[in-house]
């Protein structure tokens, strides 16, 4: 996708128009007082011919309306008021449409086209990015959805503050976004800015948005978010068969080989067969992305949840889980604890990366965060052993409520390799290591780690749609289970599951 700017860009209205259902738009702005407060007679000009060349009173329009029927706030830079520049006036209706969305418990949709602070404000203008972020903070801290959409150009004070708080932030093919404004670059340093670095497209490979969205596609994506993160299941459904399945009776070594087909369902076919509503995230939205982890919104029947777990490798040599997986990861535990969602992981690994890059960068702080995390995370968890299940890249993703396993999943603290070489010197007692270290999921249902086994029919890798639409129906019915736990001792029951001894 080209890098260049569209030669056009919608109002504020176009925008409302093209994302809100037909006629559904009410505003909530109330006038603007004229001649401004404290405006100085050049400033007041300018509000004028702004006023005139943009048909807005001001550089930002708010109101409600529906997305496919559902009520949603909306905030709306007009950029063509004043380069769409946040002065008192304008940060107020801000705040002022933030805190009716969360008394009124609306989720809220943001679409900034900005330069940032109004200089002819100066000084107070700049503080009013506090009090909006104020008014997002608690917006959020009460459960609600806040979605942005970044438009053609945010910079400045308004993509340092309400642009980039979004729980899900996406943005528009060929946007300028950044914290300083090309131009204002040039003019202090004597020379043009970097180019290809402020581009919606350079942010989403760097994992500080989630997608790139044409305005078109705004509103489906806004839809699916909403299905997943505003979802409220009705009853509770019924145990499915798997419910009741007890582990074979195979040796560790015979599951370990049958995980390691390259054939068997990953994450993204389990995703692909067996949820609904999936809406990709990406990136820590703080820089990093990594290839091993996958987050994502998703339903699996009624029950929404927030997904994260392991990408299996395509081909020899891609990259495995390192540091910036975790660290999105954590993303992923932040957003389940804000918004009430319950947390589902997906353990599929052979191991993390183990690198000189990925010591550099803190994988095993990475890792001990991770579990510090799922530890204590106030949202009902639901953790899948998948498939293999090697060292700490697997346990940092297993705590939880509840855990299901493939019936040839398994956990090790190494591949049996690797602990055979240890205590053997040779990796050709790797079977026997297998077996005596209790990796196979026979073993975990006996120590109580696992709660729901999912049968193979033989072999997942020869069924897999069967499979993961089995293990979907698991999940959706643990999903469920946990939920209805009490909460009140939800954190000493998830700890008391690892103790040792205590089966």
């Amino acid at each position: 996708m080209s890098s260049d700017a569209p030669a056009r860009h919608l109002t504020a209205l176009e925008l409302i128009d093209a994302v809100l259902d037909t006629g559904s738009f009410a505003s909530w702005d109330s006038a603007v007082p004229t001649p401004y407060p404290g405006a100085t007679a050049s400033y007041e000009e300018e509000l004028r011919r702004a006023r005139e060349k943009s048909g807005a009173d001001e550089s930002v329009l708010t109101g409600e309306g529906l997305i496919h029927g559902r009520r949603v706030a909306v905030i709306v830079s007009e950029f063509t008021f004043l380069a769409g520049s946040i002065g008192s006036a304008a940060a107020h209706r801000i705040t002022a449409a933030i805190l009716r969305a969360t008394a009124e418990r609306l989720p809220l949709l943001a679409g900034p086209a900005s330069g940032g602070t109004r200089m002819q404000e100066g000084t107070p203008a700049f503080l009013s990015m506090v009090d909006i972020t104020g008014a997002v903070r608690a917006h959020r801290q009460a459960g609600l959805p806040y979605l942005v959409y970044l438009r053609h150009p945010t910079t400045g004070g308004v993509m340092a503050s309400w642009g980039s708080l979004g729980h899900v932030t996406v943005a528009e093919p060929g946007a300028l976004l950044g914290f300083l404004g090309p131009r204002v670059y040039e003019a202090l340093y004597g020379k043009p800015f970097p180019p290809g670095v402020q581009t919606a497209e350079n942010l989403f490979d760097k994992g500080l948005i989630d997608a790139v969205v044409p305005p078109e596609h705004l509103a489906g994506i806004v839809d699916k978010a909403l299905t997943v993160l505003l979802a409220q299941p009705s009853a509770m459904p019924e145990p499915p068969p798997t419910a009741s399945v007890r582990p074979g009776a195979g040796d560790a070594w015979a599951s370990i080989l049958i995980s390691r087909n390259r054939r068997r369902p990953d994450l993204r076919r389990l995703l692909a067969y067996g949820a609904r509503d999936v809406l990709p995230l990406n990136g820590t939205g703080q820089g990093e992305k990594d290839p091993g982890l996958l987050l994502a919104l998703a339903r699996f029947g009624e029950q929404p949840c927030i997904v994260l777990g392991h990408q299996r490798p395509r081909q020899p040599g891609d990259s495995v889980m390192g540091p910036a997986s975790l660290r999105e990861a954590r993303r992923g535990m932040k957003l389940a604890e804000e918004l009430g969602l319950p947390l589902l992981t997906v353990i599929d690994t052979a191991g993390a990366d183990l690198s000189k890059e990925a010591e550099e960068g803190g994988l095993a702080g990475e890792i001990a965060r991770s579990l510090h995390n799922l530890i204590g995370i106030a949202s009902p968890s639901v953790s899948v052993l998948l498939g293999q299940g090697a060292g700490g890249g697997a346990l940092a993703l297993l705590p939880a409520d509840s855990t299901i396993a493939a019936e040839h999943a398994w956990l090790s603290p190494l591949p049996p390799e690797g602990a055979s070489a240890i205590v053997h010197r040779t990796v050709d007692r790797a079977p026997e290591m297998a077996e005596a270290q209790g990796v196979k999921v026979a073993a975990l249902v006996d120590r109580g780690v696992v709660d729901h086994v999912v049968d193979e029919r033989p072999d997942a890798a020869d069924e897999g749609r069967a499979f993961c639409e089995r293990m979907a129906v698991a999940i959706e019915y643990e999903l469920a289970r946990v939920k209805g736990l009490p909460s009140a001792d939800r954190l000493v029951r998830r700890a008391g599951k690892y103790r040792a001894g205590t089966r």
